[in-house]
């Protein structure tokens, strides 16, 4: 395999929704195999009964090990061992179970550094029952597994707009509580160093959006207790971050335009206008983690399923916004890796004697400008010796 492919693991999703189509579709265009080797975790059967209803040649490679990926094939490996009833267009514990395994097994494969980045075909939301436990969702997973204590920050990203959200998956009852300023500087920190290593924004500029507009204006008890003083002491460490604006003004405006993030407060503040002003192909950026991992804001698409009719180019955004962000982040590190040893070492040494005090050899070759004379420091220093 040539290394200088970016390895793409790609988890099946959902086995009875849209996951293998958009898969075949968007590796049909031959282009796609000139800048990434795609590894898909998967099952063998379930993706032949795919491409036997759908219509589309079968063009994959079955592998048992990611090391043997080939590069301009559509390389899978059977993460589901069981056989698996597929049923399209209707969602089963059996779908959702075989998307969880492919994602447990793509992770056990990136602790070994058998890929580079994630990308992960529509599955579906909400914890899966495995073996008797909740599976908790995924970007959760992937934090507990490889976070190394980092936290994870889900952004909803396209060609104009980043979006993070303060809190997400909780009640609108709930959120109040969740806003503090201590988790709103965490939630930038993590936004400002994504920005920066992951998507080359040098300076990013964030804007924060307020809870509770009143009258025109952000001046709510979350906003002067939390919001505003996280900015404060944001801004104080050198971070560009604005804001609270209120979210229908500034959307009304256009005041994203002059801002390379957003951080909304609630689910429903950041991503409705979002989808609204961008309805199609945005991809979901897992940022805050050592892996890159990426997925096509799409649900498996069960009233779709199985009609041929899915469209792959939200996968193939996803896929280019994987092999970016590895391709920003390897840069944006590289020269930080080896810093310069420093050539001199400072001392610090407030006495009189040694502040004025001159080298060796340059006394020597000052005297014999001198004719031997002493120097001016050195016959100082002997006249207050005499002094004494």
């Amino acid at each position: 395999m040539n290394n200088n492919k970016i390895r793409v693991a790609i988890t099946h999703g959902s086995t009875n929704g849209i996951g293998y189509e958009l898969i075949f579709k968007a590796f049909e265009e031959t282009d796609m195999f000139e800048f990434c080797t795609p590894i898909i975790y998967g099952s063998p059967k379930v993706a032949a009964y795919h491409s036997k209803a759908l219509g589309i040649k079968d063009n994959f490679t079955i592998i048992n090990d990611a090391s043997a990926a080939q590069d301009g094939k559509l390389n899978i490996i059977p993460a589901v061992d069981e056989e698996i009833k597929v049923e399209m267009g209707i969602p089963s514990s059996d779908a959702t179970l075989a998307a969880v395994k492919a994602l447990d097994r793509v992770i056990t494969d990136y602790k070994d550094g058998l890929f580079d980045v994630l990308v992960c075909a529509p599955a579906d939301k909400g914890e899966a029952h495995v073996g008797g436990f909740d599976f908790p969702r995924r970007a959760k997973y992937i934090e507990q597994c490889i976070g190394e204590g980092k936290k994870a920050q889900s952004l909803l990203i396209n060609e104009d707009m980043r979006m993070a959200l303060m809190t997400d998956e909780i009640s609108l009852k709930d959120v109040p509580a969740a806003i503090t300023s201590h988790d709103i500087i965490e939630q930038v920190a993590i936004l400002f160093t994504t920005l920066r290593r992951d998507m080359r924004v040098s300076n990013p500029r964030i804007a924060v959006l307020a809870l509770n507009p009143v009258d025109g204006k952000a001046e709510g008890k979350e906003e002067t207790e939390a919001i505003v003083p996280a900015i404060q002491k944001l801004a104080d460490a050198g971070v560009n971050v604005f804001g609270p604006y209120q979210a229908d003004l500034f959307f009304q405006q256009g005041d994203y335009y002059h801002f390379d993030a957003i951080l909304a407060m609630y689910h429903d503040q950041g991503l409705a206008p979002f989808k609204t002003l961008h309805p199609d192909n945005n991809v979901r950026y897992l940022g805050g983690l050592p892996l890159v991992a990426t997925a096509p804001d799409l649900s498996p698409c069960y009233d779709i399923a199985g009609q041929g009719v899915a469209d792959p180019t939200p996968l193939r955004h996803a896929i280019y916004a994987a092999i970016d962000g590895f391709r920003n982040r390897r840069a944006y590190d590289e020269p930080l890796a080896n810093p310069l040893p420093k050539l001199y070492h400072e001392k610090k040494d407030d006495s009189e004697k040694v502040r004025f005090s001159i080298p060796k050899k340059h006394e020597n070759a000052i005297k014999e400008r001198l004719g031997n004379r002493p120097a001016p420091a050195a016959k100082a220093q002997e006249s207050n010796g005499k002094e004494q």
